[in-house]
């Protein structure tokens, strides 16, 4: 199948998949019944708190633990002394307890295990740190600067030549594009450049990051957390304990949303440490305020974009730097926001820089679509503007130039069959877009990408004898993936979807997965879903042949069913999956599907966004007043849960766009951590958010599926910006757009005009 051509998933008329059922997870969440991280517990189990720096960078000179292991009920205390050096891991390990230096207020500096948590918190006072305060620095322009403080004295910038011989808080340069801009630049008729900053927004996930640890005294450990990836927990924390893999056995619970957040560790290893310690087991849950100064948002920005185009609306040049900051250690997603930022258009000539900072902040973590939503506001601001320059339609002016099957893309490979066009054209067509508006309100379009991904995956699918059909997965479901499993399985086996059901493997009872992320689940775990079903239509086409004494190949299946094909097949009744699995201790034993893979030709994805808004001008409060998500799917598995995925990412986007914002003050430390005073939307800040599903389906995929959880929280900052702008006479730069800053904006415009 994966070898058709491209439109072979076309001509398919599926069955099940495509239908609205209701997830099987449904009613256990919705009851309360469904376990989460904070959910679980265990007998005898000690309850684990941690210190944390209130500096924003200091050497730690020592630690004095004494007084607080006196303390009655405390059983146990970690510290860095505990953890040996470890060079794959290195940065981890320094995040989750820090080494010589601390390096972000609520960098863990020691962590203790009580009988109750109360306990756990007087002794934590007690322990006693010698620190040397030494400046600090925050912005990520500030952190370039030639007399910044410097937080790691061996950092020297990657991708530089030559080389500098002195240290920075550069990690990395990044390069990409092809062409001549500067010749681009010259046959232009218009340019536009600007300048943008954004600041860092935490994923919003309701459930804080929560776990259960079990060390045995023959070295096994069992571990119990909300992640996105427990493969990846066990042998990031195997590694810093100095387990072997085999002897460390991780569970995902079911997950309050992640977003990207939960596809790191942070208390895990030390949960694990205090139980070896101990010999019992371990909890330890994070309080908001952890959340917010200790675990890791998405990185701010700040970046430079510059646009060249004729007359009639062809780019000739478009160019862009951008610098992220990625909290206290290297990895800031500059990389992904660099390869993304102008991969919307098929441009001749096109470069982009990008810069890995550090800061003293927490180390950043995913958050959908790592890095592209912060250069597609930079760069989607640009377009619009350089459209409305030349009077051209918007949309119009990014369909001339929309990138296309066989086209380069602006950071190398060329693009497959891809949807952007498609979703432009629906754009157009759509009412939303002829709509009227009223004084004071504005349109904003915006178009975004993202890669999407494939990844090691397993899955084992079991056929019972009754004929239903249990399948194992080792992806947590964090958006009804269990659901589009069923689908797929039923929908290859030919069953009604009931007859499947879908579980979460724990790392010891299935091959290794990649964690769920890239938007890669669907496609990736769906796959080899597929697969494993085919294995196992194959093996009952084969006991049916035996049965029926005729040859394999003499058996096909169709609607669920084992039948004879062919003149030389014979002449008999056709044999249900129930049927053969009834008998399939006589036949050969039971019957299975297996498939590992990690899969290529995710396939790239794309959406257009368009947001009506209303800006008061006396107070600088910005309305939603319509928002319409125009997206490419592949193929809608559950386009239901397709559309909670378009909407889900255009209402973090909205927040993004006007609220959220981590806020430091001079003295390095965030300002507000909890939902009270970081702000995130509620219903009513929204309006319906309307979705469109383009289908343009991946030839990387036997049902032609496109990854969509990430895509959708890409474009709606530029969009609304670009809204903001019509509506209001002024060009936003800065995220998020507050009414304050949108107040200063229009005051500024109307004092210089």
């Amino acid at each position: 199948m994966l070898d058709k051509p491209k439109d072979a998933v076309l001509d398919r008329e599926f069955k099940v998949v495509g239908s609205r059922p209701v997830r099987p997870d449904g009613v256990d969440k919705v009851t309360g019944r469904a376990k989460f991280g904070a959910d679980v517990s265990a007998p005898g189990m000690l309850i684990g708190k941690v210190l944390r720096s209130p500096h924003p960078h200091a050497r730690i000179h020592s630690i004095d633990i004494h007084a607080a292991l006196a303390v009655p009920g405390v059983k146990a205390i970690v510290t860095r002394d505990d953890f040996a050096e470890n060079k794959k891991h290195k940065d981890v390990l320094c995040n989750i307890m820090a080494r010589d230096k601390a390096l972000y207020e609520g960098h863990a500096v020691a962590a203790i295990a009580a009988t109750t948590g109360a306990i756990a918190r007087k002794a934590l006072k007690l322990i006693k740190i010698d620190y040397d305060i030494l400046p600090h620095v925050t912005d990520v322009d500030e952190a370039m600067a030639d007399d910044a403080p410097i937080l790691h004295d061996t950092m020297i910038t990657r991708g530089v030549d030559p080389a500098p011989e002195k240290p920075s808080n550069v990690a990395q340069r990044f390069d990409f594009g092809h062409g001549d801009v500067e010749d681009g630049f010259a046959k232009a008729d218009v340019i536009i450049e600007r300048s943008f900053k954004t600041e860092a927004a935490h994923q919003g996930y309701i459930e804080p990051h929560a776990c259960l640890a079990s060390v045995t005294e023959d070295g096994h450990g069992e571990l119990w957390c909300c992640t996105q990836g427990h493969y990846a927990v066990r042998d990031v924390c195997a590694s810093l304990l100095g387990m072997e893999v085999s002897k460390l056995r991780v569970t995902a619970s079911e997950i309050g949303g992640g977003f990207g957040g939960k596809t790191t560790v942070f208390l895990e290893p030390l949960a694990l440490m205090m139980s070896r310690k101990t010999g019992r087991p371990i909890k330890m849950v994070m309080d908001r305020d952890e959340v917010f100064r200790a675990s890791g948002p998405t990185a701010s920005t700040s970046s430079w974009v510059k646009v060249g185009a004729t007359k009639d609306g062809k780019i000739t040049a478009a160019s862009a730097e951008f610098r992220y900051q990625g909290g206290a250690f290297k990895g800031s997603p500059v990389q992904f926001g660099a390869m993304c930022a102008f991969a919307c258009y098929a441009l001749e000539n096109v470069k982009t820089v990008g810069f890995d900072v550090v800061t003293n902040r927490p180390k950043q973590a995913a958050y959908r679509a790592p890095g592209a939503p912060m250069a597609a506001f930079a760069v989607e601001s640009v377009i619009e503007e350089l459209a409305i320059k030349l009077g051209i339609d918007p949309v119009e002016f990014r369909l001339k130039n929309a990138a296309a099957e066989g086209d380069t893309s602006s950071y190398g490979p060329k693009f497959p069959r891809i949807g952007l066009v498609e979703t432009l054209e629906a754009a157009k067509a759509h009412e939303h877009y002829s709509a009227p508006l009223g004084p004071n309100q504005g349109r904003g379009i915006g178009s975004g990408y993202w890669f999407n991904f494939g990844g090691a995956t397993s899955v084992s699918l079991n056929v019972h004898p009754d004929g239903t059909v249990a399948l194992v997965v080792g992806t947590p479901d964090i958006g009804g993936s269990r659901a589009s499993m069923n689908l797929m399985a039923a929908e290859e086996l030919g069953i009604p979807y009931d007859k499947v059901n879908t579980i979460v493997a724990d790392t010891a009872s299935l091959g290794f997965n990649e964690t769920s992320h890239g938007s890669r689940v669907t496609f990736a775990s769906g796959l080899a879903t597929i697969e494993a079903a085919r294995n196992a239509k194959n093996e009952c086409c084969a006991r049916a042949a035996m049965i029926w004494e005729i040859e394999p190949d003499a058996v096909t299946w169709e609607d669920g069913c084992a039948k004879p094909a062919g003149a030389n097949a014979g002449n008999f009744e056709p044999m249900t999956l129930a049927d053969i699995a009834k008998i399939a201790e006589k036949t050969g034993g039971p019957i299975s599907g297996h498939f590992e893979k990690n899969p290529a030709g995710a396939g790239a994805s794309f959406a257009t966004h368009m947001v009506d808004v209303e800006v008061d001008p006396d107070t600088g409060r910005v309305e939603i007043l319509r928002f319409t998500v125009i997206q490419d799917a592949g193929k809608a598995i559950h386009p239901s849960y397709v559309e909670g995925q378009f909407q889900g990412g255009a209402v973090q986007g909205v927040g993004w766009a006007l609220n959220e914002e981590y806020i430091y003050g001079a003295d390095g430390k965030m300002q507000n951590p909890g939902f009270l005073d970081y702000r995130i939307p509620v219903c009513s800040d929204l309006p319906m958010i309307d979705t469109v599903i383009v289908e343009v389906p991946n030839p990387g995929h036997p049902y032609g599926v496109r990854g969509v959880g990430e895509t959708g929280i890409v474009p709606p900052m530029a969009a609304i910006a670009n809204a903001i702008s019509a509506a209001a006479g002024v060009r936003m730069t800065e995220l998020p757009m507050s009414p304050p800053k949108v107040l200063k904006a229009i005051d500024d415009a109307n004092g210089s005009a």
